[in-house]
């Protein structure tokens, strides 16, 4: 959200927008232009945990969204993969998406998984 990139992304998900709720698309846009100046101030203040509450926030509105419309749901997922997370660098900060994570142990078997960082210390 803090990256240059982050105009292109704002385009393509406005546009969309535009087409799927365009009564809405004037209010996402400037939400979107208020939420990147909050994101800025949260990552000069290195405050992660304000910055991953924005992403969470529109995390909410999209899956409110879908409630709504769930039939928009491929199409949403499609836009995300093919045209937004191709402009996210590697290190430009929090990152959404989906992961499925399968395990089966058994015995005193232990499974560890995660979708980002893992620190386990045991005894």
């Amino acid at each position: 959200m803090v990256t240059d990139a982050w105009q292109q992304a704002r385009t393509i998900l406005v546009t969309w927008w535009r087409r799927v709720r365009p009564q809405q698309a004037g209010r996402v846009d400037a939400a979107l232009v208020e939420c990147r100046s909050r994101a800025l101030a949260a990552r000069r203040a290195g405050n992660n945990a304000a910055e991953s509450h924005l992403v969470e926030a529109w995390g909410s509105r999209l899956t409110a969204l879908l409630q709504d419309e769930p039939a928009l749901a491929d199409e949403l997922r499609q836009l995300i993969d093919k045209e937004i997370t191709p402009l996210l660098s590697p290190d430009g900060g929090p990152r959404t998406g989906s992961h499925n994570f399968r395990a089966e142990a058994s015995g005193h078997g232990r499974v560890y998984q995660a979708g980002h960082d893992q620190h386990i210390h045991e005894p």
